[in-house]
């Protein structure tokens, strides 16, 4: 009876080379979208100590979702659950060595514990990008451009995502216009943020439920309903002004019902959807001032967003932009005629790898066609031959996969043949 395979953990991901692959194009192009801007890769450990988000992060984080544990002292650890605590920190203790504004990207793998489903799992990869030094509208829009630039890149349309922007300053004004007071402003961004999400009697009995008044739902609906709302405000008009400048402004729509879960955004916010509404939010971001001071710094103005590699894998593969993709790094490979020409082939294949060419040879002896149908359902692109013929003759004979085709060249005259039938 064979042994039962043991499953993975729940709501982890095994990256086979077909789905690495997509891993690493998706990081090509956050890399080239970040850079494209000045921004600078960094990184922080994957262990971090469960106060550090305990400060602000809020309890749902804290309390629910992180994968928390003792190590061995007794102290309280968990496996990231996003980055910005961890940049916030690593800007507070280096504060008085770095350059300001400060341009820094990242992209790695995070942990929460919540329910696996379409777009979400307990393990994920997640860019993030932040500015921090400067407190403006413009450096907001930034930050959506890069956004943009990224959606560009990869080949989607404004007609088929949107990065939705809102303003907290903006909201917590017009809250204060109906009323509301600023204790009931959790539950009351709360019940903005499910509108899109309830039907008109559930969000109206959750309103009734936190104490909202008759008249202030209804002015809350009239402001949920106000798409020139922006106007009103000076941040999100100089926003878009700037957005407008940096190229990105079709990909960008006001939404008065964006309001972000995290206890730390102070200005704007942003989320991007795709246009049927069909997944969750592809990214999402904001202005958090206050949060290296949190952590022991001095106060620092900062925005940023991140981006998890589910939501916009399904949204490409929704619109057909996923790319077809080589899982196989060396498009040549050495046969390897009989045992005693092993060590030919080996040193071959170390002349080419000189000329820069990836080259693989095939590990043991076998029947040339078995190698040639290897070579074919691994990717390779071509086969060489080097048998007791061509040794003594000093050629190498070139087996074109695609084509089918075999040529024999002179050995030195190799390196200039395969860079022609790769470049075809």
């Amino acid at each position: 009876m064979a042994n039962k395979i043991i499953a993975p953990v729940k709501g982890t991901r095994d990256f086979y080379p077909e789905k690495m692959a997509v891993r690493t194009w998706l990081y090509r192009q956050m890399r080239a979208a970040s850079e494209a801007f000045g921004y600078q890769e960094y990184d922080g450990p994957f262990l971090e100590p469960i106060a550090l988000y305990a400060a602000k992060s809020g309890e749902e984080l804290v309390k629910e979702q992180a994968f928390v544990f003792p190590d061995r002292s007794g102290d309280l650890i968990t496996l990231r659950p996003e980055l910005t605590p961890t940049l916030a920190r690593m800007v507070a203790q280096k504060q008085g060595q770095l350059t300001f504004p400060l341009r820094w990207w990242s992209f790695g793998p995070f942990w929460r514990y919540e329910r696996p489903q379409k777009g979400r799992a307990r393990e994920f990869f997640q860019w993030n990008i932040d500015m921090l030094g400067v407190n403006s509208p413009e450096a907001d829009a930034e930050l959506a451009a890069v956004g943009a630039e990224f959606f560009r890149r990869v080949g989607i349309s404004p007609d088929e995502v949107q990065i939705l922007v809102n303003n907290r300053r903006l909201m917590d004004s017009r809250l204060d216009a109906l009323g509301i007071p600023a204790e009931q402003r959790k539950a009351v961004f709360r019940l903005i943020d499910r509108r899109e999400k309830m039907s008109a009697s559930a969000w109206e009995n959750y309103a009734n439920e936190i104490g909202l008044s008759a008249a202030q739902q209804q002015g809350l609906k009239t402001l949920l309903d106000d798409e020139n709302l922006w106007e009103q405000s000076e941040e999100l008009v100089r926003f878009f002004q700037a957005a407008d400048a940096l190229g990105a402004r079709p990909y960008l729509r006001y939404a008065p019902y964006i309001i972000r879960g995290l206890d730390y955004y102070t200005g704007t916010v942003f989320e991007a959807r795709d246009r049927d509404g069909e997944f969750r939010a592809i990214l999402g971001g904001g202005r958090y001032d206050n949060l290296v001071g949190d952590v022991g710094g001095r106060p620092l103005p900062g925005v940023g967003f991140a981006m998890g590699d589910m939501v916009i894998t399904l949204v490409l593969e929704k619109y057909g932009r996923l790319p077809q993709l080589t899982t196989q790094p060396a498009p040549v490979l050495v046969t390897v005629f009989d045992a005693e020409h092993l060590n030919e082939a080996y040193r071959l294949a170390a002349e080419m790898r000189a000329q820069g060419f990836n080259t693989a040879v095939f590990p043991e002896p076998a029947k040339l066609g078995k190698q040639f149908k290897y070579a074919d359902r691994i990717g390779a692109q071509i086969a060489l031959v080097l048998g007791p013929d061509e040794i003594a003759q000093n050629t190498v004979a070139i087996k074109d996969l695609k084509s089918r085709q075999q040529d024999t060249v002179p050995r030195a005259q190799l390196p200039k043949t395969l860079r022609q039938i790769l470049k075809a």
